[in-house]
């Protein structure tokens, strides 16, 4: 997919204030058994196609909303993921700015976990 070059230029701006991991590190994460929140932050006819094994789904247009009910420790470790890593920058940062201290993004997102075959519902 081609982005528009300004939504590209809103996620460079967002990503040296974020903390990123890879489909790998998310992997071993979730094979650690280290308790950990997934969140699918796509919209709901991509989850309704498959997503990760465990995550729930907090699409990019409500997660700010429904968060803290959801997740109201706001230390919990979130893991985000959307298509390719885009949107869940963003999610990301505002999640942060809501008080949450243990957000990380999934760099490379859906795509490549797929790309990878890793485990998908």
């Amino acid at each position: 997919m081609k982005h528009a070059s300004a939504f590209l230029e809103l996620v460079e701006q967002v990503k040296p204030n974020i903390r990123e991991v890879n489909t790998g590190q998310v992997k071993a994460m979730i094979d650690s058994a280290k308790p950990f929140t997934l969140i699918d932050v796509r919209e709901d006819s991509e989850w309704a196609k498959g997503h990760i094994v465990g995550a729930v789904h907090m699409g990019r247009g409500i997660i700010e909303r429904d968060i803290e009910k959801a997740v109201p420790a706001k230390d919990t470790q979130l893991v985000l993921y959307c298509g390719g890593g885009f949107r869940s920058a963003l999610a990301a940062e505002s999640l942060q700015k809501m008080g949450y201290t243990n957000v990380l993004s999934m760099d490379g997102g859906w795509r490549d976990w797929t790309e990878k075959g890793l485990p998908v519902v």
